[in-house]
């Protein structure tokens, strides 16, 4: 079971697929790739980078901005697809990887090691927080593009409130690295467009 990678090619050609779908705005192939070039960065990191990787591929494969478990539904996904590639403590970290996407919160699990690389995993999602300035607004009007059936207060209203649950956590990054890197300017792009929002339209 070893010897067959956890993500191969036909695998990662029908993940593409999905992630090309319509309506992806941000939530798409350049997203995962970014999080490869991450996980790349800081491999050394990593317990198991493969599941690592594995997680960073299924964690938005299902995705629909009118749905609430997405995160769910792209769990399950992963332990279907990878059923019989690796054993069922390995699928349970990564399902608890991909299932932490929702809140950003860690998953508790017994080892420090499968922690640790929860926290990597969740940091590189997060990455695009610290950001530049233009490409963090790029993101964010890409996201606003995903949710455009959204009427414009309620966009203010909703997406103000995920700003302000981040701001307002003593780090927004688990790991020393990420929040080394990207925490500073994380605030203050976040900050910036909480002005935006909140500002009379």
């Amino acid at each position: 079971m070893k010897d067959q990678p956890l993500i191969d090619e036909p695998l990662k050609q029908e993940l593409s697929a999905l992630y090309r779908a319509e309506g992806r705005h941000y939530h798409n192939l350049a997203h995962i790739e970014a999080m490869l070039v991450l996980a790349a960065d800081y491999r050394a990191l990593f317990g198991d980078p493969e599941a690592v990787e594995a997680a960073i591929w299924f964690h938005d494969a299902i995705y629909d901005s009118k749905a609430k478990d997405n995160e769910a539904r792209s769990a399950a996904l992963a332990e279907k697809k990878l059923a019989g590639r690796t054993d069922a403590g390995r699928l349970d970290r990564i399902g608890a990887m991909i299932l932490a996407t929702a809140t950003h919160q860690l998953p508790r699990f017994d080892d420090n090691t499968a922690t640790r690389d929860a926290s990597l995993f969740l940091d590189m999602d997060l990455s695009i927080l610290g950001a530049a300035p233009d490409a963090f607004d790029a993101y964010e009007r890409a996201v606003r593009q995903e949710y455009d059936w959204v009427e414009e207060p309620m966009w203010r209203a909703g997406r103000g409130a995920v700003l302000k649950d981040f701001i307002a956590r003593p780090r927004i990054f688990h790991t020393e690295e990420f929040r080394q890197r990207f925490e500073p300017q994380a605030r203050l792009n976040m900050a910036r467009s909480l002005e935006t929002l909140q500002r009379p339209s």
